[in-house]
């Protein structure tokens, strides 16, 4: 057997096809990796060693959802490219951590992430369709809508206990400008958005995410650093607490949206760069509107901030010809 490393991860020899255990943990590893719109099994596995690294409960929650969702797919007979790619695994992955995040961790939330999981599969297929109309990728939609309709239902099935950290439903309340802004607080923020993106506040977990973009690509890595550092400078000049700057909780949309419009979807240049900078610095306004928005239903922001953002940018990009496509987008 002749197993081959490309620059992505495993691949195929066409006289030798790799065995479908290692084709099944690259397609696992790449879905992964794609929360961050990373096609690349190396930065998955080093996301799954910093998940792993704050909280084997969660990693084993990336895991598993990202599992079943792979499997769902295949199973369905989904193009054999997007699996591979592990477009509909990071979406399952992120619905897992998530109800292990914000519910309880008994077992009748492990088999609802299950049973979850698998459905995101089924509804990334059929915003594949609805979105082809206007060309736009599904990105973490299908986790956004199912995580905040399991969340919704917390108020009508009592076995399904939430944890502290869901939002108690309530109409929003002013804030005040709480704690000072020190250089520890831009540093651990700076990182600690990054490792939000999966629900991890962690400074060394965020740094080995930033390792794994770096080996993907060094543009989506320092993009990534961008985002969060310009959500935690817009966050603090808007007057945002001190210990919501230093969690990364106005850093992880940004980091997401200046991945996607920095180094996914536009081809590198000067306007893109402006493009992606204006869409970074909207990002955490729209995270605190949508926060507020949602605080009546107690239900979290979750990533449709940089859902919306990057929906709303690159629709407006058709009718801005000097920004060009790039010509490997994903989905």
């Amino acid at each position: 057997m002749a197993t081959y490393f490309s620059a992505t991860g495993l691949t195929d020899n066409d006289k030798d096809p790799l065995p479908a255990p290692l084709r099944f943990l690259d397609h696992l590893l790449r879905g992964v990796g794609q929360v961050m719109l990373q096609n690349n099994s190396y930065a998955g596995l080093l996301f799954l060693v910093g998940i792993f690294y704050h909280s084997p409960l969660f990693g084993s929650a990336v895991l598993i959802g990202t599992g079943v969702s792979t499997a769902t797919a295949m199973l369905l007979g989904v193009d054999r490219r997007l699996v591979r790619a592990g477009m509909f695994g990071f979406n399952g992955g992120l619905v897992a951590v998530a109800l292990l995040t914000f519910l309880q961790p008994n077992a009748l939330t492990w088999a609802l992430l299950v049973f979850t999981a698998a459905c995101s599969t089924i509804v990334m297929a059929a915003m594949l369709r609805l979105l082809a109309v206007w060309k736009l990728p599904v990105l973490t939609a299908p986790f956004v809508f199912i995580s905040w309709c399991v969340f919704l239902a917390t108020a009508r099935f009592g076995r399904l206990e939430s944890t502290h950290l869901l939002p108690t439903a309530g109409l929003p309340k002013a804030v005040t400008v709480e704690g000072v802004v020190t250089a520890s607080t831009i540093g651990e923020g700076l990182f600690n958005g990054i490792a939000q993106v999966f629900f991890q506040g962690n400074l060394v977990t965020g740094l080995i995410f930033a390792i794994g973009l770096l080996i993907a690509s060094r543009v989506a890595c320092a993009a990534a650093l961008a985002g969060s550092l310009i959500g935690l400078l817009v966050a603090w000049g808007m007057g945002a607490a001190e210990p919501a700057i230093r969690s990364g909780a106005f850093g992880y949309n940004g980091v997401l949206v200046a991945v996607a419009l920095g180094s996914s979807f536009f081809a590198l240049d000067r306007r893109s760069l402006a493009y992606a900078l204006l869409a970074a610095i909207a990002t955490p306004l729209v995270f605190a509107g949508v926060s507020a928005a949602l605080e009546p239903l107690g239900i979290p922001a979750l990533t449709f901030p940089f859902v919306l953002v990057t929906w709303l940018f690159l629709l407006a990009a058709a009718l801005f010809p000097s920004l060009r496509p790039a010509t490997d987008s994903g989905v």
